[in-house]
């Protein structure tokens, strides 16, 4: 379907905005430099609801339809793919909890993770495996009452910095789709270990860990949904997070384009403005117009879900992630090079957001997966 922005969705991309160049902008340097958390800002996100759009009212949330998640993660990281990015990042796995955990669970945390409370980490990829979900390696074994979880989890998200995370883990080993769980476990338990990566390329500011998971002892009743049937939860939840990291993609090649026109203004070579140049002008032209497909691409996908199209969202949401993400990293280049030597250096923010915008061709599927996936809806 053809997606439509209210005066509800203007509003909401104005408010992020706001928050981005008045809390956010001034202080991303910093943040990116140091390798920090923006745990303050994260809390003072949440009192504008934009740390977990989606999550209902009931639970302490605004109840944003997924085109509205989109343009609020389009604006984050429009004001800076790290801190925006941190800030973003806080709800992800919130989905599966609201569709399939129990209401004490979702009584429990969602107003936590909604209010800047906490974050909230989903593991899922392993040293080993990351697009090939179903090959993990971490298993949970059933012990009375209880299940025990053992193996490794890496790239994890707010893995440092959550109070509570979804483990997906081998339930069942040798039925590959079939035999993974999903439990919820709190991170301040014996068994639970994680460490900071902070040698990242960019999104500096957001936390990335790798997890340990040595004899963690979780509750049966903290079975997230069924058993042996994670996968198949985890796969609902896909179209949407890739539509986000779509947003995420427009959202860093609008700040790039905003930052590169703005410094061919006032640049000048040969005694005049170098924007007056034709090759300047036709880079701005191709820049912004990808831009534009883009995000009509991504908002598209997004309504597609609003809709309840699981086809046709699953599919468009994989084209907006794999041409958004491809096209930042382009853009973003293509700024660098209007700066020319000073884009080069961090005294502007060109290439930061050259370094983060990489990372949206590779996390929540790969663009040969993107790619994979596409064929797949034609093939089949």
């Amino acid at each position: 379907m053809p997606y439509q922005l209210s005066a509800e969705h203007e509003a909401i991309r104005k408010a992020v905005r706001e928050f981005g160049e008045e809390e956010i902008r001034p202080v991303a340097k910093e943040y990116e430099k140091e390798k920090r958390y923006p745990e303050d800002l994260r809390q003072e996100a949440a009192k504008y609801d934009f740390v977990a759009p989606h999550i209902p009212e009931e639970y302490g949330g605004p109840d944003m339809d997924t085109l509205s998640n989109v343009i609020v993660v389009e604006e984050l990281w429009r004001a800076d793919p790290g801190v925006g990015g941190a800030i973003a990042a806080a709800a992800f796995g919130t989905g599966m909890l609201l569709k399939y955990g129990d209401e004490w669970m979702c009584e429990e945390w969602l107003p936590k993770i909604a209010g800047g409370d906490t974050p909230i980490a989903t593991a899922i990829s392993e040293p080993g495996h990351g697009s090939n979900v179903v090959g993990m390696e971490t298993t949970a074994e059933k012990d009375d009452d209880e299940y025990v979880i053992n193996g490794n989890k890496m790239w994890i998200t707010n893995g440092t910095v959550s109070d509570v995370a979804i483990i997906l883990a081998k339930t069942s080993p040798g039925e590959r789709h079939h035999g993974i769980t999903a439990f919820l476990t709190t991170t301040d338990v014996p068994g639970y270990q994680a460490e900071k990566i902070d040698n990242k390329l960019g999104i500096r500011a957001q936390d990335t860990a790798e997890i340990v998971l040595d004899d963690l002892r979780v509750p049966e009743e903290n079975i997230v949904g069924h058993v042996d049937q994670g996968f198949y939860q985890l796969m609902e939840f896909f179209a949407p997070a890739r539509a986000a990291v779509a947003g995420q993609a427009v959202g860093v090649s609008q700040a790039a384009f905003d930052e590169a026109l703005e410094y061919a203004q006032e640049r000048e070579q040969f005694g005049k403005p170098i924007s007056e140049f034709q090759a300047i002008q036709h880079k701005l032209a191709e820049m912004s117009t990808k831009i534009e497909a883009a995000r009509s691409l991504t908002y598209r996908a997004a309504a597609e879900i609003d809709d309840d199209n699981l086809q046709e969202g699953t599919k468009l949401a994989s084209m907006a992630k794999l041409f958004a993400s491809e096209e930042s990293v382009d853009i973003t280049d293509e700024a660098i090079q209007i700066f020319g030597g000073s884009g080069y250096v961090s005294d502007y923010p060109v290439e930061r957001f050259f370094r983060d915008a990489r990372i949206t061709k590779i996390y929540e599927g790969t663009s040969e997966i993107q790619k994979n996936i596409i064929a797949d809806q034609y093939l089949d």
